[in-house]
């Protein structure tokens, strides 16, 4: 896991890890800047789906469910309290393993990639504008990375929801899994989808894939306005 400011005076993004018996928990945030209190954001997402887990996390969508529900109410208290309420606003990604399986939710553009084979096989889709250009293919992939529009997303939590905004993925065997990387817009922008199985093609451990790809993040920001840009690799 690594977690860096970039060329930022804040790091808005927070992570952490857990383990439950035989489960294991991630967790990734990217509080909004522009929104305030950012970094507020970010931390209280990921400690409220923390905490539940280390209480009763299980591998499901329900609790999954609870977890954004209450990290959610979590940010919207702290708005009344503070009466702040266009601040506290972050995206938020999760993923849960045991022995066997995995499953995974998120809102915003903090992304999940699994990979098997040494290949990208799933990636989540953002909730933001260039996103919704390539689903209605008026942009290709390749564009949202450079798009103008990149940081305007769609769904995050800290605004009140009417009905869910996160999304949930079935539950998905790890025989299908190689590794997976969660990871803000900070880091993902400034590396491709081709370096990140390059780099996991070459190492044996998360911990040299993760700095294969940190070197790339760096050298492709390098002469940029680096964003915080944070990461979870897991290998199986």
């Amino acid at each position: 896991m690594i977690s860096e400011l970039g060329n930022r005076d804040i790091n808005e993004d927070f992570a952490r890890t857990a383990t439950r018996d035989t489960l294991s928990c991630y967790v990734l945030a990217d509080g909004l800047g522009g929104h305030g209190r950012g970094e507020v954001a970010s931390e209280m997402a990921v400690e409220a789906v923390i905490s539940l887990f280390e209480e009763k996390g299980e591998l499901s969508a329900e609790f999954l469910a609870e977890a954004f529900e209450k990290a959610q109410a979590a940010l919207l208290a702290k708005q009344a309290e503070l009466r702040a309420f266009s601040d506290l606003k972050t995206t938020l990604t999760v993923l849960i393993c045991d022995e066997t399986s995995a499953i995974w939710g998120y809102i915003g553009d903090s992304r999940l990639y699994v990979f098997h084979r040494n290949k990208d096989v799933l990636r989540t889709l953002d909730h933001s504008v260039p996103q919704m250009l390539v689903n209605a293919r008026e942009i290709k992939e390749k564009d949202i990375r450079l798009h103008p529009d990149r940081n305007c997303l769609l769904r995050v939590m800290g605004i009140p929801w009417e009905g869910k905004k996160y999304e949930i993925s079935d539950v998905r065997p790890l025989s299908k899994c190689q590794a997976f990387l969660l990871c803000s817009d900070g880091f993902w922008e400034c590396i491709t989808e081709k370096e990140m199985c390059r780099h996991l093609k070459k190492t044996k451990t998360a911990q040299d894939w993760m700095a294969l790809m940190l070197a790339d993040v760096k050298k492709n920001g390098s002469g940029m306005t680096m964003d915080n840009h944070t990461a979870i690799a897991v290998r199986i």
